[in-house]
């Protein structure tokens, strides 16, 4: 049987085991047709059902109302920052976005959209190294911009909007890369919601956005093709090859989800997970220092550091011989990221805590 760790790595990350053997079982025959899922054709029957069938669970598991279109887009999330402004930009005369800097990514698809037009970053938290979520409020919103971008979910620093800002009008849109699906959200407060696909979702390359119906149809003439959201509905997501292997393994893991009782059930399980880390941090007299303040902590990504880079080195280390994988924050802020997405389970979640209080017990 083959090894397998407990993977906290923050993406390419960790997929369900049960959804890794059924592709595993299927790969070279699938639905017994005699050739895998990645010779077929995109425009088979057999591609059909697999894209009709995402869509009915994306419906499903986050009630996604009907005047929302569900595009499987090129790319992955770094895309969209491209993307979104292309498309979204040009919905008020005032050719005018507002983004909220909460992180790295978040910075980086401001900067993106500057090339399409005027950007205005409203709030940021770079000056404490991102380790809180800004505070926005209505007054903050120009009722004339075409949209308001924030990222959910900031997979470095470990912070989260636990409450989302009241946009009026204005289009919230949403990247919600390494936290889709993770909780119960009202989509009806988002006019348009993309993630890429590497950590919650299944394998990299595709970014998957859920966008209302009005705000497609507005990207400029000189817009590619591949970039613009109406074409994609249009096509439903086939105006040329997509990657049909990510989109097989959405469907798996979809079906995965609904099979874990939904997202109520999920969120449930990741409060828990997240808890169980933070409680022991918190209760650690100083030993385990957490990064993100308490009121904007992810549930998703956890991060923490010890009282020196020694014993962090060493702490990194020893995780490896308690097969605990891919532990060590971001380069951008060190210290020790746990990224605990849905497939990661309790069981590994108490892995890691036990090999804390071991190591706190022994250098403490």
């Amino acid at each position: 049987m083959a090894k397998r760790v407990f993977n906290f790595g923050p993406g390419p990350a960790m997929i369900p085991t049960a959804v890794m053997e059924r592709v595993r079982d299927e790969f070279l025959d699938y639905q017994g047709i005699g050739a895998s899922v990645i010779e077929i054709s995109h425009r088979s029957k057999d591609f059909e059902t697999i894209l009709n069938t995402c869509d009915q669970l994306f419906r499903e598991l986050l009630n996604i109302p009907a005047n929302y279109q569900i595009l499987y887009v090129h790319g992955g999330a770094q895309m969209q920052f491209s993307a979104v402004p292309m498309n979204l930009m040009g919905l008020r005369p005032a050719n005018k976005a507002l983004y909220v800097d909460s992180g790295r990514f978040a910075k980086l698809a401001g900067e993106e959209a500057k090339r399409f037009g005027q950007v205005e970053v409203i709030a940021s938290s770079a000056k404490t190294n991102y380790d809180h979520i800004p505070s926005i409020t209505p007054a903050m919103v120009d009722p004339k911009a075409s949209y308001l971008h924030i990222t959910s979910n900031n997979t470095i620093f470990g912070t989260r909007w636990n409450t989302f800002p009241q946009t009026g009008d204005v289009p919230l849109v949403a990247d919600s890369t390494s936290e889709i699906l993770s909780r119960v959200i009202d989509v009806n407060k988002f006019g348009l919601i993309y993630a890429g696909t590497q950590k919650n979702l299944g394998p990299s390359g595709l970014a998957v956005v859920i966008a209302r119906d009005d705000l497609l149809g507005h990207a400029p003439a000189n817009c590619p093709n591949l970039l613009n959201y109406a074409t994609y509905k249009k096509d439903h997501s086939l105006t040329n090859t997509p990657n049909t292997f990510a989109i097989y393994m959405i469907q798996l893991v979809l079906e995965w989800l609904k099979g874990q009782g939904g997202l109520a059930a999920m969120e449930k399980v990741n409060n828990q997970k997240a808890a169980m880390l933070y409680d022991l941090v918190d209760s650690s007299g100083g030993f385990f220092k957490p990064y993100a303040q308490k009121a904007d902590r992810s549930t998703m990504n956890v991060c923490f550091n010890l009282p020196s880079e020694e014993l962090l080195e060493e702490f990194l280390k020893g995780s490896k011989a308690h097969n605990l994988y891919a532990l060590k924050g971001h380069r951008d802020l060190g210290g020790v990221r746990a990224s605990i997405y849905n497939a990661m389970p309790l069981e590994g979640v108490k892995a890691l805590a036990d090999y804390m209080k071991e190591f706190q017990k022994k250098k403490g």
